[in-house]
């Protein structure tokens, strides 16, 4: 899970998304340090935590992916501000190491494929347009709920009427360094295991 903190252009506030709303859709209420963001139907879309540099020591700044001492940091600022929202958040990374156990082609689209790839704890079925792709690949799988270094969220979708959960990633999408501008997955080394977090 992701979380942004730009102290020069925005200032000390923490910003924590966690789905996507309408901008004209939201409703903002500060409980304390903390600003509930939620839409027309109560469902919470993310939270600002004011003056973040007293709860804080950040090294990084822009995106920082949260840790369990961040989500521990948190858990506490909810409690002096009196919030009881649920802050289960799953910490997994949303880049990991997938195996390719089959792919076909798809019933609609002659340059897409229908992958089933296997990312440890589960099989995802993913929808995947690289020419590149095959049985038996190690490949870094963007999960649902990951945010792309573009700043594109990945969501569940349906390709051509074939539902795909998750994205298969090139270099040049996940902005690696010295990316080939052709199109193509990235292949991975075969000795990396399925559902292992992808570093990048």
């Amino acid at each position: 899970m992701d979380m942004y903190y730009n102290p020069k252009g925005i200032g000390d506030v923490l910003l924590l998304p966690i789905e996507e709303g309408n901008r004209y859709d939201v409703t903002y209420e500060k409980l304390g340090d903390v600003v509930r963001i939620t839409n027309t139907d109560g469902k919470v879309l993310g939270y600002n935590i004011m003056q973040a540099s007293t709860y804080f020591s950040f090294s990084d700044e822009g995106k920082i992916t949260m840790k369990e001492s961040d989500l521990d940091v948190l858990k506490k600022i909810f409690r002096t501000n009196q919030i009881n929202d649920d802050l289960d958040f799953d910490l997994r990374s949303k880049f990991v190491v997938g195996h390719v156990l089959k792919k076909e082609n798809h019933e609609n689209a002659d340059k897409l494929s229908v992958c089933q790839v296997d990312i440890g704890e589960e099989t995802l079925q993913i929808v995947c347009g690289a020419p590149n792709v095959e049985e038996g690949q190690n490949v870094v799988v963007a999960m649902v709920g990951a945010t792309m270094p573009s700043g594109m969220r990945i969501k569940p979708t349906t390709l051509r009427g074939v539902p795909s959960n998750g994205m298969i990633c090139s270099r040049k999408e996940l902005e690696l360094p010295h990316a080939p501008e052709e199109k193509g997955i990235f292949v991975l080394d075969g000795s990396i295991k399925p559902g292992d977090a992808f570093e990048f």
